[in-house]
């Protein structure tokens, strides 16, 4: 009779006896985390796809550390995962998701850019929200979704912190907007004379200047080139790719 009290010791001739009493299920303790944590018993194993899945969620984070009970994205963390993904051979399509109520601006920024500049096919699906500096990332990929109940709010950038009453702070203020509005007119299908409408708009939102633009409106603005959800962005996106493939195969026989 094995007693499950007493410590194995290694000069003892034969194998170590098992840990688990008779009768005892070694993965139970596993399912019950699972349900713990997960709320369900077996969570699904996602397959090897040749697609990569990032997600933009919360605050987008900059060079400043915010508070612990912010759900945050951290943009040292999207960067390193965007060069792997162009360097991946096994990667032949990325799709951003989105759930996010901007943050900070050259972060936003510099996460746009990067997803533009990728030379793999991009989808854009922005679930729930893609609010502020999020606009920009919404529209950098090659094409863009948004549900039918996601929101977009559009509105003038901000500073904070010190603020010195000199012209230069609003000049440099003036640049950093240009370079939003740029970027978002120039990857997208709405007019500068549109998206700065939008954006300087007053009556809307009651403690701020702008316009909150809902599923369809952002669609008919030109900012998203379609409604649609998670289905709709797969199957454009495995359609680029695709067409991706053809044109290789083409540049080769020619």
């Amino acid at each position: 009779m094995t007693n499950y009290d007493t410590p194995y010791r290694s000069d003892q001739p034969g194998p170590a006896p098992s840990t688990v009493p008779p009768g005892e299920d070694k993965g139970k303790g596993t399912v019950a985390d699972n349900i713990q944590q997960l709320g369900t018993a077996a969570p699904p194993s996602p397959l090897e796809s040749n697609l990569f899945c990032m997600t933009i969620i919360g605050q987008v984070e900059g060079h400043l550390i915010l508070p612990p009970q912010n759900k945050t994205t951290k943009y040292e963390h999207i960067i390193p995962q965007l060069v792997a993904a162009e360097q991946n051979p096994k990667i032949e399509g990325v799709l951003i998701v989105l759930n996010t109520v901007g943050g900070d601006v050259e972060a936003g920024l510099a996460i746009a850019e990067m997803i533009t500049s990728l030379s793999k096919p991009t989808v854009t699906l922005v679930l729930g929200g893609g609010h502020s500096i999020g606009v920009p990332i919404a529209v950098a990929g090659d094409k863009s979704f948004i549900a039918e109940t996601a929101t977009m709010t559009i509105h003038p950038i901000r500073l904070t912190g010190l603020v010195i009453g000199v012209p230069q702070t609003f000049e440099y203020l003036d640049k950093m907007q240009e370079r939003v509005v740029k970027f978002v007119i120039s990857h997208s299908n709405v007019t500068e004379g549109t998206f700065k409408e939008l954006l300087f708009k007053t009556g809307e939102l009651t403690r701020d200047i702008g316009t909150t633009v809902i599923g369809i409106d952002a669609v008919k603005h030109g900012l998203i080139d379609a409604v649609g959800g998670l289905g709709d962005a797969l199957k454009t996106l495995n359609e680029m790719i695709e067409q991706r493939r053809g044109n290789a195969i083409g540049g080769v026989v020619q």
